[in-house]
């Protein structure tokens, strides 16, 4: 009787890795590379390049997407609105997407900082602006210190770059360690994962509507791939001691910035993160959008576009474009304009 249950478990577990297996081939069928692979140095990065267009009036851009993104979130919130008007470098992070992992340092935001830098080199950029969202925010951080010379300003969206309470979720700290979470990773995450595609991204967007067409173009489904997986939660499950070091000393950066945030965030809470980035970096604009969740680029491309142009020395006002993005949000929330209180929060460190 145990001999035969333990058959069936071990045949269901086989069946499972070959469903993950079959899903994996699929997944990478459905969402095909749209990049370039590039040796920075023993390993390849992955990035779509648009070259500095003649048109162009901004300096070279720079995209980080957050933790279980890879570069087709940020194209398509920005490859368009931008067309023509700078160079532009969306990178799949190391692990990520369908960049290769490379070295142990790269399960860190300095490690991955240091990647950027080297495809930058590949590519001929010399400085840009670098734009982190979510989890790109820690990694923007990091390039703005261990990377002055080549940072030309800093735009956060909704980062994550302060320590918080409360942990990580379960199937992190399952995925990240050494042999369960390789076990659990082959098994488990795809057959589970699937069927949280689309409420998952609901939540990032709520309060706020996810466009109809943002699984298709975003690619979701890459991170469900065990490899990758397994990056993105050993990411995760770093971020903690790293912002915890490394928070301190987020008063080296001298480059300029602004931080876009949303005082509706439930993913990452701008009281901690977006206000603790605006107190230790002297000079930083924080920008508060009433009603914003997790994803100003989607939400307030405009602001966003806005800050870069500001960043790059062109007069913006911020404060007004926050305020028309309030009202904006109301309307589609259903919420009374006339009754909404417009925070219009533009503060300055």
């Amino acid at each position: 009787m145990i001999d035969s249950f333990l058959a069936a478990i071990v045949l269901l577990l086989i069946a499972a890795a070959g469903f993950s297996a079959y899903k994996t081939r699929a997944i990478e069928q459905a969402y095909p590379n749209i990049g370039e692979l590039t040796d920075i140095g023993g390993y390849r990065l992955n990035a779509v390049h648009l070259p500095r267009p003649t048109t162009a009036d901004l300096p070279a851009l720079i995209f980080i997407h957050g933790a279980s993104g890879n570069l087709r979130d940020q194209l398509a919130a920005f490859a368009a609105p931008l067309s023509g008007r700078a160079e532009m470098l969306f990178v799949d992070r190391p692990g990520h997407g369908y960049s290769e992992r490379g070295t142990a340092e790269n399960a860190l935001p300095s490690g991955q900082a240091d990647a950027i830098a080297q495809l930058m080199d590949k590519r001929g950029i010399k400085s840009a602006i670098i734009v982190g969202h979510s989890f790109g925010g820690a990694i923007a951080a990091a390039f703005g210190m261990r990377h002055p010379e080549r940072t030309e300003g800093l735009l956060f969206l909704a980062p994550a770059t302060h320590p918080w309470s409360g942990g990580v979720d379960w199937y992190y700290t399952l995925a990240a360690t050494p042999v369960f979470g390789w076990l659990f990773t082959q098994i488990f995450v795809i057959p589970l994962g699937l069927r949280r595609v689309e409420t998952g991204t609901l939540s990032i967007f709520r309060p706020n509507a996810r466009p109809a067409d943002y699984i298709m173009k975003t690619a979701p489904e890459l991170v469900l791939r065990p490899r990758t997986f397994r990056n993105n939660a050993i990411d995760v499950v770093n971020l903690f001691a790293y912002v915890s070091a490394h928070a301190p000393r987020y008063n080296e950066i001298k480059a300029p910035v602004i931080i876009i945030t949303g005082d509706s965030d439930d993913v990452v809470l701008e009281e901690l993160h977006s206000r603790g980035l605006a107190r230790d970096i002297a000079g930083a604009e924080l920008v508060t959008i009433r009603n914003l969740g997790h994803k100003p680029d989607y939400v307030t491309t405009d602001v966003a576009i806005a800050a870069m142009e500001r960043l790059a020395g062109q007069p913006r006002d911020l404060y007004q474009l926050a305020a028309q993005a309030e009202i904006r949000i109301a309307s589609l929330t259903g919420e009374s304009v006339e009754t909404a209180t417009v925070s219009q929060a533009v503060t300055t460190s």
